[in-house]
């Protein structure tokens, strides 16, 4: 392999590698920000519910109070002008005590006989509400709390009422209402401005939210015959109610008409059979939260990894060429001095050989097959030593080997070698040891050359050798490095990668991919999605692939996928991975 292409290997694995380790991070940041919001949000959900359940039943005991006032009783029962100024000056008193939107009396037929708010342009006297269920109620001697519309003042309100009893008599003479206003509800909850909540009636009305214009919009699409129910109903006004936009995407997500889409939890609201709090977080603000370490740490970090690689790639290519040079100068100096010498170094090959841990032969090159006069089947097998004079074979087994594989290499060891047809050569054995991850010796690589003819050169090719080995370990120890940082990140991250051939074959799954779908590397290397998963998880997924391969570029898709009996949803970024020639 040629410098220049090593050199852009190395190149192209420090810009994945960064590239690589700073897209995992970001997806171990954006998925710590996802856990935190939803645990934020049911925190603040569960809070609101708290909060809004008490502001909703504050009125609770005062009305039942206020429904024991002997005056309100009096002027039932005893209606004149007297009776009915001292029952005006209880609820006035009750109204202005507790802030209510106003309190009011109704006879048993429905009417209203007195209210705090008599003098208003929008009084509640003469005004008949028997078609509330919070009258009906109260009248049968239930009391009740009702959210509603009001149908003379237009404004909304959560309704208390109490029915008052004669003493003695089983049926109420008339009820008393407090009526509390949900604007300064909504207030006293302090809605935050990145945040909407909703509460809705049993049919999904929304009556209470910080976003105004979604006020008495239905929050799913419901069904015409539940619209005219609504309508009957007159809880609400006259509609029209529309719908809010708002679709599921799953239990904790949805999106809205224009896109945009949110994390959602609901929860039913206390003491209101049917009702219930709705809590959304628009996902844009979760990611910006997310990006936010990535842009400010993160980036300028691996944009100054890039420019040290850079710079010490470019260090090593200038020396290796200062080395190359020098090489070149000196076997130009061995060639204008030794014809001869340099006849034997350009055109004589050079035998090769790898043995394993037992010393038995695993590769033979073709001139050492050529040299020794055997063919390849008739050595590989065999040990080493087979093919050594006795005096060799002792040196080897005793001297050369153990201390081999405890070092790794030896250099320029004599051996006689016996040919087939008897004959013996004398060689200069050189070899190193491949390591397994254990750091075990697993393979060699040894070169034999001929004393007689090497002695010649060895002084003038020293030099350069061992320049050239040290340019070839430095080369090493990069793509060493290079690789195990490609491999610890594939090893470690907590997310899902894999990598499939053009014909949807995979090639490579990472540990997080065996521990999802209960497979090993082994198993699904050489199969496809079909061989794997169920027919329509697998078109699924061929889909995107599909779609990459098409577009050339990445993709950010949403795919389902079953673990542990369920179906989850996972947000997948593919992208082609393209050879040399493009």
């Amino acid at each position: 392999m040629k410098l220049r292409s090593i050199l852009l290997i190395l190149s192209l694995i420090a810009i994945v590698s960064a590239a690589a380790g700073e897209y995992f991070y970001y997806s171990s940041l954006k998925d710590a920000a996802f856990n935190e919001a939803e645990q934020q949000t049911i925190i603040r959900l569960e809070r609101i519910n708290k909060n809004l359940s008490a502001l909703l039943s504050e009125y609770n005991k005062p009305v039942r109070t206020l429904a024991g006032m002997q005056e309100l009783l009096a002027m039932l029962t005893s209606p004149n002008p007297a009776s009915l100024l001292k029952a005006n000056q209880i609820l006035d008193h009750f109204r202005n005590t507790l802030q209510a939107d106003v309190c009011y009396v109704m006879d048993h037929a429905g009417n209203t006989v007195a209210s705090s708010n008599r003098n208003d342009a929008d009084s509640f006297v003469g005004k008949n509400f028997s078609f509330r269920p919070y009258f009906t109620m109260a009248i049968n001697g239930e009391p009740a709390s009702y959210l509603a519309l009001g149908t003379t003042s237009g404004k909304r309100g959560v309704y208390f009422s109490y029915p008052i009893y004669e003493y003695g008599e089983e049926s109420p003479a008339g009820i008393v209402v407090i009526k509390g206003s949900i604007e300064q509800i909504e207030k006293e909850l302090g809605f935050t401005s990145d945040e909407f909540v909703l509460v809705t009636d049993p049919y999904g009305v929304v009556f209470i939210s910080n976003k105004q214009d979604w006020l008495y919009h239905v929050i799913w699409q419901i069904s015409a015959d539940e619209i005219d129910t609504i309508a009957a109903s007159r809880q609400f006004g006259s509609g029209p109610w529309q719908w809010t936009g708002l679709e599921l995407v799953d239990s904790k997500n949805a999106v809205d008409s224009s896109g945009r889409k949110y994390l959602m939890h609901q929860t039913d609201l206390d003491n209101f059979p049917g009702w219930k709090v709705f809590h959304l977080l628009e996902m844009k603000l979760i990611n910006r939260k997310a990006f936010r370490p990535l842009a400010l740490f993160v980036r300028p970090i691996v944009l100054a990894l890039f420019v040290l690689v850079a710079l010490a790639i470019i260090m090593l290519y200038r020396k290796a060429v200062q080395e190359i040079m020098q090489r070149h100068a000196a076997e130009e100096a061995l060639r204008e001095s030794d014809k001869r010498y340099r006849s034997l170094y350009h055109n004589t090959p050079a035998m090769l050989h790898s043995i394993d841990s037992e010393g038995r032969l695993v590769s033979v090159s073709n001139y050492w097959s050529e040299v020794l006069g055997y063919t390849e089947e008739e050595v590989i097998g065999r040990k080493l030593t087979d093919f050594f004079t006795e005096e060799s074979r002792i040196h080897a087994e005793q001297v050369v080997f153990p201390e081999f594989f405890r070092n790794g290499y030896c250099q320029d060891i004599p051996y006689h070698f016996i040919k087939k047809n008897g004959e013996k050569i004398d060689i200069l054995l050189s070899a190193i040891g491949e390591r397994d991850d254990e750091d075990n010796i697993i393979r060699t690589l040894a070169v034999s050359i001929d004393v007689t003819e090497r002695n010649r050169a060895v002084e003038a090719l020293k030099l350069a050798k061992e320049e050239l080995s040290s340019y070839s370990k430095d080369l090493e120890k990069q793509v060493s490095i290079r690789t195990r940082e490609i491999t610890n990140i594939l090893k470690y991250t907590p997310d899902v990668v894999y990598v499939k051939d053009r014909e949807g074959k995979y090639v490579l799954v990472n540990s997080r991919f065996e521990e999802l779908f209960k497979v090993t590397n082994e198993d699904v290397r050489g199969k496809t999605d079909f061989e794997i998963f169920s027919q329509d998880v697998a078109e699924q997924f061929r889909s995107s692939d599909r779609q990459v391969l098409g577009k050339g570029q990445s993709c950010q898709v949403e795919e389902s996928v079953p673990h542990d009996g369920e179906m989850h949803a996972y947000l997948a970024v593919k992208f082609p991975v393209y050879d040399k020639g493009g």
